[in-house]
């Protein structure tokens, strides 16, 4: 079974340095009918205006991933780490008992595109933690960037998903098994793509369930994660 989550019909939150669309109940945005998928309770997919940004904020008790787009973002935390996260990088965040954090966009001219994700941990209270690496672009395929095993050097989420970046060529194909009891969701965030027969954009989003693999087969050049989930 594939339900479809179209791009345009996400919530929305707007400020004048920020246009974010949340495909799952965020804030002030509330849909019963959409407030997570298995451990994956938040997609946002963020617009930020040159300097604009997140100040000093707590979380708590949730893996966060940050993965961007377009430009770049500045982020500073509790634990004493900063650094700017580029197209390419990937910073995962063990909120845990409690850490605060801001990301901002350095540049003054550009914005920044980036998805903010949130996975619900596999137990409460960790020790927070934070940890960014660098994939390289290595032509067309699924790349795995975050997992429970940290295996084939991803970072390393607290959490039974593996995630990874998809990036294909017009034309190009990609396939990922899923075993019996396993979810997925893809989030698209470039070009289309026909996913099991079905057609997807940039900003939609579909979640897999009961599907013994997820194929890919990009229309025009794109780009996705897959998030493979208990």
């Amino acid at each position: 079974m594939i339900s479809i989550r179209p791009g345009n019909e996400r919530g929305q939150t707007r400020l004048d340095w920020l246009d974010s669309r949340h495909s799952f109940s965020f804030a002030d945005y509330y849909d019963p009918a959409h407030m997570s998928f298995r451990s994956l309770r938040v997609i946002n997919d963020d617009w930020i205006g040159a300097g604009g940004g997140f100040g000093m904020h707590p979380h708590r008790d949730m893996e966060i991933i940050t993965y961007v787009l377009e430009g770049s973002l500045e982020h500073r935390d509790s634990l004493g780490t900063g650094s700017v996260i580029q197209p390419g990088e990937v910073q995962r965040m063990t909120a845990g008992t409690g850490i605060r954090h801001s990301e901002f966009n350095p540049s003054e001219k550009s914005p920044v595109r980036l998805l903010q994700i949130w996975l619900l941990p596999e137990k409460q209270g960790l020790k927070p933690s934070y940890e960014q690496k660098s994939f390289p672009a290595n032509g067309d395929g699924l790349r795995l960037v975050a997992s429970r095993d940290g295996r084939d050097d991803a970072v390393t989420i607290r959490q039974d998903v593996d995630v990874f970046a998809g990036k294909l060529s017009g034309g190009g194909k990609a396939r990922h098994a899923l075993k019996p009891g396993r979810h997925a969701w893809l989030q698209m965030t470039k070009g289309e793509i026909l996913l099991n027969g079905q057609r997807l954009k940039d900003g939609d989003g579909a979640a897999l369930s009961d599907e013994p693999s997820v194929e890919v087969t990009a229309e025009t050049p794109a780009e996705f994660l897959l998030f493979d989930l208990a």
